[in-house]
C-alpha cells in the first residue's frame, strides 16, 4: 500500500489542480502497467504456485499439522509484496506459505475500480476456508498495510468462531490512521479528481497500480474508519490466538499511532496485551525491500528479524 508515499503534490496542490484543471478523469494507461489488460498477477494464471489450497488440497496428517503462513498484501499491491518472504524460506519442508491476492487486485484498472473492500477481504476468507476444509490446523496470518484492517475486521466479526482459530496474526505496518490527511478528504475531492497517480518506477508499475481510482480510496477510507470504531469498542482475540504488530517508527503511509490504537483496542482472550515491536525504519512495509532505493544493512536486518520471528512463533 504505497500510494501516499508516491502521491504527486500536497493537499493544496491537489485542490488547486481541481479548481483549474480540465483533465480527463480517465487515466492514460499504457500496456506496461498493472492497470492494463496486458499485465496481471501471476497467481491468477497459476493459483497452484501461490495458494496452498490448490497446491496441496489433500494433505497427509503430518502435512496438515505443519504451520501455514497466509500472506496478504496491501492496497494497490499484488502477491509480489511477499515474494521475498517466499524466497527467503526456500524449499523448506517444515512449513507452507499461501500467498493471497486481495480481491479486485492484480487485474485491470476498471476491475480494481469496481471492487469494494469487502471484495478485497473475500479472497482472504476464501483461502482460509479452503485450508480449514482441507484439514490444515496450524494457520498463521501475515498481513501488510491495508490487509491488516481487513484481518482485524474478521476478528471483530467473530469470523473464526467454531472454526480453526489462527495460531498467530502478524500485522506489518498496519494502517489505522494514515500519515497524511488526504484520505480523509477523498469523499469530497475524490469524485472531482477521478484518480490519483503514483510516481512508480517502470518496474513497480508491473506490481502496483499506477493509478488509484477515487472509488477505491473511498473504500479504503470506509474500511479504516470502521476498524477505528471497532478498536474504540474493544476487540478480543479468540482463545489460542496471539497477535503481534510490527510498526516502522517513521512511516509516510501509516501513522505510527496506528500501533498504539491496535495495542489499546485489542486484548487476548484472557484480557492481556498484544505485542508491539516498533521498528527503526522509515519504510512502509519494511519487509519488502525489492525494487527500493538505498536499502541499508539496518533495513535488511529488520526484514530478517521479522521473517525469523514469524517462523519461530508458528511452532
Amino acid at each position: 500500500m504505497e500510494y501516499f508515499r508516491k502521491i504527486k503534490g500536497s493537499i493544496g496542490a491537489i485542490i488547486v489542480g481541481l479548481l483549474f484543471s480540465t483533465c480527463s478523469k480517465s487515466p492514460d494507461i499504457t500496456p506496461n502497467m498493472l492497470d492494463s489488460t496486458a499485465i496481471y498477477d501471476p497467481s491468477l494464471n497459476a493459483p497452484e504456485d501461490y495458494l496452498l489450497s490448490y497446491f496441496n488440497p489433500n494433505p497427509s496428517a503430518e502435512e496438515a499439522a505443519r504451520p501455514v503462513f497466509i500472506t496478504c498484501h496491501g492496497y494497490t499491491a499484488s502477491t509480489f509484496e511477499w515474494e521475498e518472504f517466499r524466497t527467503w524460506t526456500g524449499d523448506s519442508a517444515d512449513y507452507y506459505i499461501s500467498m493471497v491476492l486481495l480481491g479486485g487486485h492484480g487485474l485491470t484498472y476498471d476491475e480494481f475500480k469496481n471492487a469494494t473492500w469487502h471484495d478485497w477481504q473475500q479472497s482472504i476468507k476464501t483461502e482460509y476456508d479452503r485450508l480449514v476444509s482441507a484439514g490444515y490446523t496450524n494457520l498463521n496470518f501475515i498481513g501488510s498495510s491495508t490487509s491488516c484492517p481487513l484481518i482485524v475486521d474478521l476478528i471483530n466479526s467473530n469470523y473464526f468462531t467454531d472454526k480453526v482459530v489462527p495460531k498467530n496474526i502478524f500485522l506489518v505496518d498496519p494502517i489505522v490512521i494514515p500519515s497524511t490527511k488526504i484520505l480523509s478528504l477523498v469523499n469530497v475531492i475524490g469524485p472531482m479528481l477521478g484518480y490519483i497517480e503514483a510516481d512508480n518506477t517502470t518496474e513497480e508499475d508491473l506490481y502496483w497500480y499506477h493509478f488509484q481510482p477515487q472509488e477505491t480510496l473511498q473504500e479504503l477510507n470506509d474500511l479504516i474508519t470502521k476498524v477505528r470504531h471497532q478498536l474504540e469498542d474493544g476487540i478480543v482475540l479468540p482463545q489460542g490466538c496471539s497477535l503481534k504488530v510490527y510498526k516502522s517508527i517513521q512511516d509516510g503511509v501509516a501513522d505510527p499511532v496506528s500501533a498504539v490504537l491496535l495495542f489499546q483496542g485489542i486484548k487476548t482472550s484472557s484480557g492481556g496485551d498484544i505485542e508491539v515491536d516498533m521498528i527503526e525504519s522509515d519504510i512502509h512495509v519494511f519487509t519488502r525491500l525489492s525494487l527500493r532505493d538505498n536499502v541499508t544493512v539496518t533495513d535488511q536486518n529488520n526484514q530478517l528479524f521479522a521473517f525469523n520471528d514469524f517462523v519461530l512463533r508458528a511452532f
